[in-house]
């Protein structure tokens, strides 16, 4: 049985039927993004497909920034110790984009302050679909306790960006 939680829109937690290890998705609610409750600059709509539909879960549309700064956290305790996760930005690139064609960092910062780090090329990402960009792996150990930084940024590039549309970040167990 598939058991799902919803905490006041800001993630959303579930238990993985086929390995029974702990799975989480962090919606946009949740996360920081620069300058997100400025309608000149991102806009927020409701998520129309799929099982999450009903439960009022929104999506966040980028307008124009030429600052694109996204960031959330997890508690490395909320996983299964011992289980390698995988972590993804699920996005959406949707035309008219502009502005990317500089890589955009990817991020995954831990509590000692190891970094996992890559560039993505989302000029080459295909339009109109939900795609999961992989930022990084987490295998956390028994008792480890703090929190996980994700994040995805382009503020050197200096070009004007649209056309991206965040659906939220998704750590789920490595199949």
């Amino acid at each position: 049985m598939l058991q799902t939680f919803f905490f006041a829109m800001l993630q959303k937690y579930w238990v993985d039927e086929r390995t029974r290890h702990n799975c989480f998705m962090l919606f946009p609610r949740g996360l920081h993004i620069t300058w997100s409750e400025d309608p000149k600059y991102w806009t927020w709509h409701p998520l129309k497909e799929g099982s999450d539909a009903e439960a009022g879960i929104e999506t966040v549309a980028l307008q124009n920034v030429c600052w694109l700064e996204v960031q959330g956290k997890l508690e490395l305790s909320h996983l299964t110790p011992g289980v390698t996760y995988e972590v993804f930005f699920e996005i959406k690139i949707d035309d008219p984009a502009c502005g990317w064609s500089t890589p955009v960092n990817f991020r995954l910062k831990f509590p000692d302050g190891t970094i996992q780090q890559h560039k993505e090329n989302l000029e080459e990402k295909p339009r109109g679909k939900w795609l999961l960009v992989k930022v990084g792996e987490v295998k956390p150990h028994k008792g480890q306790n703090g929190e996980a930084e994700i994040s995805m940024f382009e503020y050197d590039g200096g070009q004007w960006k649209r056309g991206l549309l965040i659906k939220g970040i998704k750590i789920t167990p490595k199949e």
